[in-house]
């Protein structure tokens, strides 16, 4: 009796896995394309170019996982969230997943029942003012009017901040990056606050960046990284690990460069693993042998993509910092493939 009820909860469990399995995945290759909510246009992280194509650091996370299912990074659609919309675009299914500066915090994994499969990006919050200002100090701004997106860790932050230096300030709520820079090149706010690499990306679209200066204060972590819906686990482990391939590939040198080479097969049984010439990786996440290759060849490896969307370099200008590799000294980090 015992053995039967035993058998039956493995059957049970089969049974789940089955479902979630026959989830996400298979409903975006019915589809045919990848829907990935982005933000509504941060330069170097996710915007449209002229000709209305999504380019970015966060775009190219989307594009490596259209990459990873068919082979085709353009098999995606973005679309672009706020701060508000985009949670409730990611719960009921109008985008598979996000990939949107969008912090990792315990309410969002555990009461908004998101799933952020790793950080992309490791930032913190910071704030940038006209020079004419003569501040040099986030603690000499009691008194200001600061512009600040609404339904975000910011607007938390930032209260708080303020509260701990007993300081006052007067909020200018804005929905999106592009309303914030309007608002604050007209003067509505002595002080613009957001993410440090937010602001970076928004002074580097300013016709004079050199007028503003960003204050050396960060006051917050904001673990940023892509995110799905709770209870799909194959399709979060689809994500999470073209993630992984991406910063693996930097680690490991596999450049888009090489990678055709490398592709013949190499010594390295973990390159080899993640290029799909020994093991059977792409068969446990549902996918083909060369679906990490596809994703690194899409747009090159996680330090490829930094240097090529908001790398110093780049009008946006970031070093790496802390989102170095760890052999490097930052906290970009990628469980192994095996």
């Amino acid at each position: 009796m015992k053995k039967t009820v035993f058998l039956g909860a493995l059957a049970v469990t089969g049974l789940a896995a089955g479902a979630a399995a026959a989830g996400t995945l298979d409903d975006v290759k019915a589809r045919g394309k990848l829907n990935c909510g982005v933000t509504t246009g941060l330069v170097g992280f996710a915007a449209p170019d002229a000709n209305g194509v999504w380019e970015g650091f966060d775009v190219a996370v989307c594009r490596a996982v259209a990459a990873a299912i068919f082979g085709d990074p353009t098999a995606v659609e973005f679309i672009p969230t706020t701060g508000k919309t985009r949670f409730t675009a990611l719960a009921s299914g109008e985008v598979d997943m996000l990939a949107r500066n969008t912090t990792w915090t315990f309410t969002r994994d555990v009461d908004l029942k998101f799933e952020f499969v790793g950080i992309n990006y490791y930032d913190g919050q910071g704030f940038m003012v006209p020079k004419s200002l003569g501040v040099s100090s986030a603690k000499e701004l009691d008194g200001a009017t600061v512009c600040i997106q609404t339904g975000t860790t910011t607007e938390l932050n930032l209260a708080d901040f303020f509260r701990s230096n007993n300081m006052s300030y007067e909020p200018v709520p804005i929905e999106t990056n592009a309303e914030a820079q309007q608002q604050f090149l007209a003067g509505a706010c002595d002080v613009y606050t957001t993410d440090a690499s937010g602001l970076a990306a928004t002074r580097a679209t300013f016709e004079n960046p050199g007028d503003y200066v960003i204050l050396p204060e960060i006051i917050s972590k904001e673990p940023l990284g892509p995110l799905v819906r709770h209870g799909d686990n194959a399709w979060g482990d689809l994500v999470r690990w073209t993630l992984n391939a991406l910063i693996s590939a930097e680690e490991l040198g596999i450049t888009s460069a090489n990678i055709d080479e490398l592709r013949k097969g190499t010594n390295n049984p973990e390159i080899n693993r993640i290029l799909g010439t020994e093991g059977n990786l792409g068969e446990m996440l549902g996918l083909s042998a060369d679906w990490a290759y596809n994703a690194i060849k899409a747009g090159g490896n996680y330090g490829e993509l930094f240097e090529k969307n908001i790398g110093e370099n780049t009008p946006i200008g970031l070093s790496r910092g802390l989102n170095a590799q760890w052999k490097d000294g930052g906290l970009i980090y990628s469980p192994p493939f095996r």
